[in-house]
């Protein structure tokens, strides 16, 4: 028989403490917040039956593709990728030109048409969703580098953006950009949403298990306040940069946290 040493009471505590986040993290996962969905005209019809627009799996993760762009909205974080890329085919077939205004996604239709903000310096740029990616954590479009240059991020390598999806035909008709904080609109704030529960109890205990494994600031908000759709985010935050943001993912990764969104607010 094989020898099992045992373990001392701390070592069952902290394997105990990273059940129940395991567990809850499972939960949560499905209660995050998908991308908002606004009424905005009508954009280009993708091609729905191309093979890039399908079902797809990257590096072990499945990813579904939206059905329509039109409406879309989110806030998150864009980076770029340039030369090691330039004139080498994108997920449609066009050649990738870093100079031209494109980017890619995880999970928009090919191809459509967005507007990226710069939350920060209030930087706009509309570019053609026509590639795959980033298929890097955190983060929810990659930008060519003229796009990115644009943007004033290509020093950073990332910005806090919005991005919309909009209609170059009929520009009267979509949806107007955000604010920024050049133009007096509050600090963009990162915050990394590791569940959303309809439980209050079981949210205050991931809460506190978070923050006796270090994790800090650690906060309950509420989503939803109706008495019968009442809704409550554990988000770690506001985190300082994008940087404070990648490690305390890289953190939760390591103790196995999964299914945590970054959210901007």
């Amino acid at each position: 028989m094989d020898y099992l040493p045992r373990k001392s009471a701390k070592e069952l505590m902290s394997l105990s403490r990273f059940a129940v986040l395991g567990a809850i993290s499972l939960l949560s996962a499905c209660a995050s917040a998908p991308p908002r969905i606004v009424n905005s005209s009508s954009t280009p019809t993708p091609l729905h039956d191309a093979p890039y627009n399908r079902v797809y799996w990257v590096h072990g993760h499945r990813y579904h593709v939206l059905p329509a762009c039109a409406g879309y909205q989110q806030r998150g974080i864009a980076s770029w990728y340039g030369p090691g890329f330039n004139g080498r085919r994108t997920s449609t077939g066009a050649v990738y030109n870093m100079y031209a205004y494109t980017a890619a996604s995880k999970v928009l239709p090919l191809p459509c048409w967005v507007r990226v903000t710069n939350l920060r310096n209030g930087r706009e740029v509309v570019v053609k969703v026509n590639d795959r990616g980033p298929f890097v954590a955190n983060r929810i479009l990659d930008l060519s580098y003229g796009a990115a240059r644009a943007l004033g991020m290509i020093q950073s390598g990332t910005a806090i953006v919005e991005v919309q999806a909009v209609d170059p035909a009929l520009p009267a008709a979509n949806p107007p950009p955000p604010p920024s904080e050049a133009q007096g609109a509050p600090v963009p704030r990162l915050f990394l949403q590791v569940g959303a529960f309809s439980d209050q109890e079981r949210a205050r205990r991931l809460v506190t298990a978070l923050r006796d494994m270090g994790f800090g600031p650690v906060r309950l908000a509420p989503l939803l306040a109706e008495p019968r759709q009442a809704l409550y985010a554990v988000r770690i935050g506001p985190l300082a940069n994008v940087n404070a943001l990648d490690e305390a993912a890289r953190r939760m990764r390591k103790v196995g946290i999964k299914g945590f969104k970054v959210r901007v607010e």
